[in-house]
C-alpha cells in the first residue's frame, strides 16, 4: 500500500489488517508533509505489517518490495492531494502523481507481467477524486463513471493524468487495474490543514474558523471507513479495467459544515469540566458561541463550485452502501478529535516531523525495511 502513512491509506492498513488477518501488509511511504508515521501506530506490533520509508518515484525499491514480498495486490494511495498547495507550487504534484504512478505501473509491469512467475491474480488498484471531473452547477446531475474528465486545478489536473495511465497500462500491457474515484473524505487522522479537522481543532485553539468566499461551495461528503469498505469491494469484485465512483449521497456546503461543527462543539462542551480542563483556550465554545469564529476570506484561484457523485455503479455492481450519514460521521470525527489532541498538536507544531525517517532509509533502491517484532 502506497501513501500508507497518510489519512485514507492507514484507516486502510488499520481496517484490512483487522479484517484479513491472515494477509502481510506491506506499507510505503516518504513521509513527506502529511505522511505521519503515528498514524500507524496501532498496527506497528502487528507481525503481518511491515514498514518501507521510501518514494514510489523509485521503481528499482517497489519492483524489490513486490518480489521479495510476494506482493499480488497494490493499493496506490500516495498523493499529493491538497488544492491550495497545488496552486502555490504545482511542481511536487506533477513529480508524486503523474511520475510516481507511472513508476508504480512501470515496476508492477515488470514483476507481474515481464518476469518468469507471469502473476495472473495480481491487482494494482489506483484510488482517485472526484475532482477529475471537474465543476457542476447547482442543477447538474452527480458525476458519473462517464462524465467526461475536465479538470480545474493543477492537483486535479496531475490526479486525472495518472487514471488515465493507469488505465492505458490495462488496454495496452494487460495489466489487472482497478481504478476508484471518491467524494471527499473526513474522519479520524485527518490531516489538520484540510476543511474539517481545521475547524475542529481552531475551535480548540480559540482561532478563527476561515470560510473561502461565501462558503456555499458544495461537496460530497464520505467517511473515511466507508472509502475503505468501497475500496475492498472494488479490490474483491470489481471488474478489470473498470473505474468505480465512491460516494457518500452527502452534499453539504461548506459553510453549513462550519456551523454544523460549531453546534456540535458546543453542545460537547456545554456541562463537560473535564474538556473545559482539557482546552482551556476553546473559550467560545465554552460559552456555546463557536459560530463567532467564523470569517469569510477571499476565495481560492479556481475554487470549483460542486462536487457530487453518483454511485449507482457501485451500488449495482458491488453491493456497495455507506454506513454512516454526515451527521454520524461528524460525530465520530469530533470525538476522534476531542480523544487524540496529542496527534493533531504534534502536527501543529511540526515535531511529528522529527526521527520520521530513523530506522528506515530509501537511497539508489535500497530501503531499509523494518517489521514489527
Amino acid at each position: 500500500m502506497t501513501g500508507a502513512a497518510g489519512f485514507i491509506g492507514a484507516n486502510f492498513v488499520h481496517y484490512w489488517l483487522q479484517t484479513y488477518s491472515g494477509d502481510r501488509v506491506v506499507a510505503l511511504d516518504a513521509l513527506t508533509y502529511a505522511g505521519n508515521r503515528a498514524n500507524l501506530n496501532p498496527v506497528e506490533c502487528n507481525p503481518n505489517f511491515v514498514f518501507c520509508h521510501g518514494n514510489i518515484c523509485d521503481t528499482a525499491l517497489v519492483e524489490r518490495l513486490l518480489r521479495e514480498h510476494e506482493i499480488d495486490t497494490l493499493v496506490h494511495f500516495a498523493a499529493e492531494s491538497h488544492v491550495d498547495r497545488s496552486i502555490i507550487g504545482p511542481d511536487a504534484f506533477i513529480e508524486t502523481n503523474i511520475i510516481g504512478t507511472h513508476s508504480l505501473l512501470k515496476a508492477a509491469k515488470q514483476v507481474w507481467l515481464e518476469e518468469g512467475q507471469q502473476r495472473q491474480t495480481h491487482r494494482f488498484h489506483h484510488v482517485s477524486t472526484d475532482e477529475v471531473y471537474g465543476s457542476l452547477g447547482p442543477a447538474d446531475p452527480p458525476f458519473s463513471e462517464a462524465t467526461a474528465y475536465a479538470p480545474n486545478s493543477p492537483y486535479s489536473a496531475s490526479k486525472a493524468a495518472s487514471d488515465h495511465l493507469v488505465r492505458a497500462y490495462h488496454h495496452t500491457y494487460g495489466l489487472n487495474v482497478t481504478t476508484s474515484n471518491c467524494s471527499n473524505n473526513y474522519g479520524p487522522y485527518h490531516f489538520p490543514e484540510k476543511l474539517i479537522p481545521l475547524v475542529i481543532t481552531n475551535i480548540l485553539q480559540d482561532k478563527p474558523l476561515p470560510v473561502y468566499g461565501d462558503g456555499q461551495q458544495i461537496r460530497d461528503w464520505l467517511y473515511v471507513e466507508d472509502h475503505v469498505r468501497g475500496i475492498e469491494r472494488v479490490i474483491k469484485r470489481g471488474r478489470l479495467g473498470e473505474s468505480y465512483n465512491i460516494g457518500g449521497n452527502n452534499e453539504w456546503t461548506n459553510i453549513n459544515i462550519v456551523t454544523l461543527i460549531c453546534s456540535l462543539m458546543n453542545q460537547r462542551f456545554a456541562g463537560q469540566p473535564a474538556l473545559r480542563q482539557r482546552y482551556p483556550a476553546a473559550c467560545s465554545a465554552i460559552a456555546g458561541q463557536a459560530e463567532t469564529l467564523i470569517q469569510y476570506v477571499e476565495d481560492r484561484k479556481g475554487h470549483d463550485r460542486r462536487y457530487a457523485i453518483a454511485p449507482e455503479k457501485s451500488n449495482r455492481e458491488l453491493g456497495y452502501r455507506p454506513q454512516e450519514s454526515f451527521e454520524s460521521g461528524i460525530r465520530k470525527t469530533i470525538d476522534w478529535y476531542l480523544a487524540n489532541d496529542q496527534w493533531w498538536r504534534a502536527i501543529l507544531d511540526g515535531s511529528y516531523r522529527q526521527g520520521a525517517s530513523e530506522g528506515c532509509h530509501s537511497q539508489a533502491g535500497a530501503a531499509e525495511l523494518t517489521q514489527a517484532p
